[in-house]
């Protein structure tokens, strides 16, 4: 039998990485396990207090962590996200853009307002994210070494029809465009920028509508009949973060159980 190669391990040592949406949620689990796997994580999100106690808990456990209060839809926010890493870390090599809302009903009954803050935090938040760090990683020879990483959190609902989420299924779907055109435009700067689209995994946010008659249907109605569990995110994060994906870019990684089929 031929020498096989030594299994590579998701070593995050070295890198990076800047998080938002980290405050709950996939975000603050991500968080966790970026720090786990080695990286120095810079965790954003609006509620300030819910972060210092994702970075205390990080840093209790031989990690190193930093929490910075931001607003994803505001470009000065994110500037400012952005410098006080560089302040602390030094250059952020690592971008996951995952901050992100959900407002749902007929889209008849959904009001302007509601609209403009799905588009300003899921795309505007996106954009601007994604944006500072590729500036960052050029400027600071990161990108330079194929080191370079931006991962955008999409949705399945960015490939298929969610009735009563139009509106949120057209940003999700806006991501994954503006992700694919963000990989072309700097793939021979070496950033790799590439989307994962979950399917419905239980949140805070959505407990109740899960268990709820209308929404144990709609678990029922999925080919395995389940939810899918948060951890089964975990492994696709890592590899997309790490050394081990460099050849991977552009790429909508769709994880959901088989919800879509």
């Amino acid at each position: 039998m031929p020498d096989l190669p030594t299994i590579p391990t998701f070593d995050l040592s070295g890198r990076v990485a800047l998080l938002t949406g980290a405050s709950s949620g996939i975000g603050a689990r991500w968080a966790r396990l970026l720090a786990r796997a080695g990286a120095k994580v810079v965790l954003c999100a609006r509620r300030v207090e819910a972060l210092e106690a994702i970075m205390a808990e990080i840093t209790a456990g031989g990690g190193e962590a930093l929490a910075v209060a931001t607003d994803v839809a505001d470009e000065a926010s994110m500037i400012a996200a952005f410098d006080a890493a560089e302040a602390r870390f030094g250059t952020v090599d690592t971008v996951i853009a995952n901050a992100g809302i959900s407002h749902g009903g007929p889209i008849d009954r959904q009001s302007a307002a509601a609209f403009d803050e799905l588009v300003a935090i899921n795309l505007r938040g996106v954009f601007l994210t994604a944006r500072e760090g590729a500036r960052r990683m050029i400027a600071g020879g990161s990108a330079q070494h194929g080191r370079g990483r931006v991962i955008i959190t999409a949705s399945l609902a960015a490939l298929g029809i969610e009735p009563g989420l139009a509106a949120y299924s057209a940003t999700k779907a806006g991501v994954l465009q503006m992700g694919k055109v963000m990989a072309r435009d700097w793939v021979r700067q070496g950033i790799n920028v590439n989307m994962i689209c979950p399917g419905y995994i239980r949140t805070g946010i959505n407990d109740a509508w899960f268990d709820s008659e209308a929404g144990q249907k709609h678990i029922a109605r999925f080919p395995r009949q389940r939810l899918l569990e948060a951890s089964e995110l975990d492994v696709p994060l890592l590899w997309l973060a790490s050394d081990l994906s460099r050849g991977v870019t552009g790429t909508a990684l769709v994880v959901d159980d088989g919800q879509g089929l």
